[in-house]
């Protein structure tokens, strides 16, 4: 399942949004349709899934959505905004 980190912010709407990374503290803004990708993506079981209510939401052929919900996944994936979880360091937040 697609999952946002934690630490993660998102601001979604259908005319477009933004999500903050938390760990470094920048925005990443999106596009009406990179919107939609992501809120497809939150709610569905796979990345498939996901692209297929993409594909009919915009009446695309199914291979043009799922590299599209793919590009956007990858991209916020690379960024450290989505993916699996990343563990705190040790010791993170206790003082002595």
């Amino acid at each position: 399942m697609w999952q946002l980190r934690e630490g993660s912010h998102p601001v979604l709407t259908d005319e477009g949004g933004a999500i903050l990374n938390e760990r470094t503290g920048r925005w990443t803004y999106l596009t009406p349709t990179a919107s939609a990708a992501v809120l497809f993506l939150l709610a569905s079981s796979s990345e498939d899934q996901a692209a297929g209510q993409y594909a009919t939401l915009y009446g695309l052929s199914p291979e043009r959505a799922a590299a599209d919900v793919h590009a956007i996944a990858g991209a916020l994936t690379t960024q450290g905004i989505a993916g699996e979880p990343v563990a705190q360091p040790s010791g993170w937040g206790w003082w002595r």
